[in-house]
């Protein structure tokens, strides 16, 4: 079950992707294909994400950022891609745990050992909310019920905002719409990965 205003900004999101016609969008997922994403993967989509995947599933185009299939393909894409792309934002994080010294404050003192603190940070995130990719390294936060959260651009720990919600991601990422209107800038919503926005 879709939110009323997650399923119309959902909805507003694909038409805006559809109107810049550079994408190929198949049919949209079904609700018992969206089920079926979700119970093999252990996540639910975001309410917005849910009604944009169910109106039209991307599945190519331009890909400056990434090679290969920029758009998850949730109906045939393959299954390995698929979970790498939604380990990824926890792997970026382990990346610079172990090779860039990061350590998050909340996570209290750094073990000495590099091996020790690899463990200890694979622990704490195994708690963090899951991220789920829309296009190359883009994600929205799992989660039903839930939907507006800012799309964030995720790369180690190097993360930014790329759109207010679904909608303003499109207009910004395929439409060619400015940055810089005036507009406050969005507010990082999900636990710990709002702390990493720079």
């Amino acid at each position: 079950m879709t939110t009323d205003e997650g399923a119309r900004l959902g909805e507003e999101a694909a038409r805006r992707l559809a109107r810049q016609g550079r994408v190929d969008i198949r049919p949209g997922l079904t609700d018992a294909e969206l089920a079926r994403v979700e119970e093999e993967f252990g996540f639910a989509f975001g309410d917005d994400h849910r009604a944009f995947l169910a109106v039209g599933l991307p599945v190519g185009g331009p890909s400056p950022a990434r090679r290969g299939q920029p758009w998850p393909n949730w109906r045939t894409g393959s299954r390995d891609d698929l979970r790498a792309r939604l380990a990824g934002p926890v792997e970026g994080v382990l990346f610079d745990v172990e090779h860039n010294a990061f350590w998050s404050p909340e996570w209290g003192a750094r073990p000495d050992a590099p091996a020790e603190a690899l463990e200890a940070a694979r622990a704490k995130l195994a708690g963090v909310p899951q991220m789920v990719p829309v296009y190359s390294h883009r994600y929205l936060p799992a989660g039903r019920g839930a939907h507006g959260h800012p799309v964030l651009s995720m790369h180690q720990t190097d993360v930014v905002f790329y759109g207010a919600d679904l909608a303003d991601y499109i207009d910004h990422e395929f439409n060619g719409v400015p940055r810089g209107d005036g507009t406050p800038p969005p507010r990082a919503t999900v636990p710990f990965w709002r702390d990493l926005v720079g």
